[in-house]
């Protein structure tokens, strides 16, 4: 526990992987326009059978199915958390989660516990924070262009106030570890013993959460699984589905976190936004020369070359992972 704190303290003090000093700002001038039209394949090809082209349309077609109320959800792993599966088996996981029934009965119990229906949480680094990451889309649709997914307004009418939202479990330099430690909350708002988590669940009550770690794990992967599933089982537990999303790069060099994370999606029967097949299609599969920062663009999914940076194919992909889970769960 104190080696697992000390790692904590350390990277939040020295690491800022997702969002260090090379890290270009927002600005159009920055947008990636390379021409490239082919894909390349990521370093560590040993563990990628096929790198499979990424689409990023969806059909939000809600379900009408009769669906059997299950238990009330716990945190435990269901069976299938003992299957093996062959490495690099997530490479061909969809981009859009594969959803299961129990994630019906989670939002269920967070609405009975006074979650907010309307309301989505962001876990992670400052890759999660509001500038980045969906902020736009509480400011008016001047800031963002949906094209021809335009069945998102919907999604986006339902969540106004959550997208430019500043989370208080998302701050520069945070991994799996730092989430539960009350040395970095926010003072003003959270509880003396509260970790950055638990403080966020507890004021903002969401439904959902996007959960985006990883990048900074990698300087101690042995602390990463176990914390994420102290994440997971903290979250079910609250009643808020937690949408896990793999990360664009690679720097631990064998893909052993994304893999990590979809294990982890299988185990516990939870969404999984497959995040880094939608950039493998992109120049450089969405990352800046360091191959750890994403490319920026404005959200104007219409424009086929802003569609080549990294960013507005983060969100985008987001919003229909959040459409896809939001319309299942509420629906019968």
């Amino acid at each position: 526990m104190k080696s697992s704190l000390f790692y904590s303290i350390l990277v939040g003090l020295f690491l800022t992987t997702a969002c260090s000093a090379g890290s270009v700002a927002p600005t159009a001038s920055h947008l990636d326009t390379s021409l490239s039209e082919r894909i390349t394949a990521i370093p560590t090809s040993t563990f990628i059978a096929q790198v499979i082209p990424a689409t990023f349309t969806v059909t939000s077609t809600p379900s009408t199915s009769a669906v059997t109320p299950s238990p009330l959800a716990t945190a435990s792993p269901t069976s299938l958390a003992t299957a093996t599966y062959k490495p690099g088996f997530w490479t061909t996981m969809p981009i859009l989660p594969d959803l299961e029934d129990r994630l019906k009965e989670i939002y269920r119990h967070g609405v009975e516990m006074g979650n907010n229906p309307h309301a989505f949480s962001k876990i992670g680094d400052c890759g999660s924070t509001p500038a980045w990451f969906l902020g736009d889309f509480d400011r008016g649709e001047k800031f963002y262009r949906l094209g021809d997914h335009q069945y998102l307004t919907e999604v986006i009418g339902e969540f106004q106030g959550s997208f430019d939202r500043t989370s208080l479990a998302a701050k520069s330099g945070f991994n799996a570890s730092s989430i539960f430690v009350p040395l970095w909350t926010d003072k003003t708002q959270c509880l003396a013993d509260e970790g950055p988590l638990a403080c966020e669940y507890r004021v903002h009550r969401p439904a959902f959460a996007f959960i985006m770690l990883g990048s900074n794990d990698v300087w101690h992967p042995d602390e990463f699984e176990p914390q994420m599933r102290k994440l997971i089982e903290l979250s079910i537990d609250q009643g808020v589905i937690p949408i896990l999303s793999t990360k664009a790069d690679n720097i631990e060099g064998d893909g052993s976190i994304n893999e990590t994370i979809a294990h982890l999606s299988i185990e516990y029967g939870i969404p999984l936004w497959n995040y880094w097949l939608a950039v493998q299609p992109l120049p450089e599969q969405g990352l800046q020369d360091d191959m750890v920062h994403i490319t920026w663009g404005p959200n104007r999914f219409d424009d086929p070359q802003v569609m080549k940076a990294g960013w507005p194919v983060r969100n985008l992909t987001a919003l229909q992972a959040l459409d896809k889970v939001w319309r299942f769960v509420t629906h019968p």
